[in-house]
């Protein structure tokens, strides 16, 4: 935006600017001088400060931004110390649940199981021995019940064993990929170690704040656009997953996640992506920028550039799209019509502005004001 100045009926005639008079003071010797022309200040307008009203399909709903992470990420961890004596399993190897993805020698504890196990055995054939000389009557009762608890006792040892034996295994709890090997063969290990992690990649989360006014028309299930940095113009579908039940005291915002299904792995976990959440939609809506809106709730106004002044009008507004940053105007406003876009303080009602760059009024003159 700049000025301009123009004097007399030249500077009158044009289509931008601000009246000003300039008044003579006095001339030499204290007599008045003669009546200085009549000054206009032009307030010439470039193509960033206004925008053209026009016709578009537009949907409310909130923004988020952000890298598109698995739904599924599980850290596997040492649950034993010991040494891996062996990895089944790299950086990028699809795996399913339950296999081994490496093994722990760790000392003692599959003699300890089994030594649990024999001893279980052991056991298990003092108590039917016992039971034949209980039936036959040829032991007491409190002989054949401190058989049967030595049995449970042995039993319950045995398991112990066992689960710690299971544990010298790292398996994978999910089909999956794995994205990070932390170890190597021959390294020694201790209890919450970190050693791989496998993320399931066959839905992408997305996840971010809106405000909590936005919040109360979101709801799972919701349809979801996303669009990908590294594919731009390209759109995918997903959906509203789940809403944070709390909002953030500081910030008043609440969480939302988002989900894009990922059949077979096709989009990489990592991307940076916007996700317009789908609400209300308008098709073939008189739009402006966001930008031009002004004043309050309830007594929105526009300023429009009608024949090289600017009138103010006052709007009905609809549906704002977060991401395109427009506002669908419901009254008040024709298509075709130039309107102030950029938040000039210098521009009121009543100033005459020239616009340069193409941008033009189609609009016919006489609308409210």
């Amino acid at each position: 935006m700049r000025y301009i100045v123009a004097k007399g009926a030249a500077g009158a005639g044009l289509a931008a600017g601000l009246l000003l008079t300039v008044a003579a003071c006095s001339g030499e010797g204290g007599r008045p001088a003669e009546a200085a022309p009549e000054q206009t200040v032009v307030v010439e307008l470039g193509e960033s400060d206004v925008a053209v009203v026009q016709r578009a399909d537009i949907a409310s709903g909130a923004v988020l931004t952000g890298s598109l992470m698995p739904y599924r990420v599980v850290p596997l961890r040492a649950q034993v110390s010991g040494t891996v004596s062996e990895v089944r399993a790299d950086r990028g190897t699809r795996v399913r649940k339950g296999q081994v993805l490496a093994t722990i020698d760790a000392e003692g504890i599959r003699g300890q199981a089994a030594a649990a196990e024999a001893n279980l055995a052991l056991a298990r054939q003092r108590l039917e021995s016992a039971r034949v000389l209980h039936e036959a009557g040829a032991m007491s009762d409190i002989d054949f019940n401190a058989a049967k608890a030595a049995y449970e006792a042995a039993r319950a040892q045995a398991a112990a064993a066992s689960e710690q034996a299971v544990r010298t295994r790292i398996v994978a709890p999910i089909d999956g990929v794995v994205s990070a090997r932390m170890v190597e063969i021959g390294e020694a290990v201790n209890p919450g170690q970190e050693l791989f992690t496998v993320v399931n990649t066959e839905r992408l989360e997305l996840s971010g704040h809106i405000p909590i006014e936005a919040a109360g028309s979101i709801r799972p299930g919701m349809p979801v656009v996303f669009t990908l940095d590294a594919q731009p113009g390209r759109e995918l579908r997903g959906t509203v997953d789940r809403i944070e039940p709390v909002a953030d005291v500081r910030t008043r915002q609440v969480g939302v996640y988002v989900q894009l299904p990922n059949p077979g792995g096709a989009l990489v976990a990592g991307q940076f992506a916007t996700g317009r959440i789908v609400g209300e939609q308008i098709q073939d809506a008189l739009v402006v920028p966001a930008t031009a809106i002004r004043g309050s709730a309830g007594r929105s106004y526009i300023l429009v550039v009608q024949d090289g002044r600017v009138v103010r009008r006052e709007v009905q507004t609809g549906v704002r799209d977060e991401l395109t940053g427009l506002v669908a105007v419901l009254s008040g406003v024709t298509e075709g019509e130039v309107v102030i876009a950029a938040p000039v303080a210098a521009i009121e009602p009543g100033t005459l502005v020239r616009v340069v760059g193409g941008a033009t009024s189609n609009a016919p003159a006489g609308g409210e004001g």
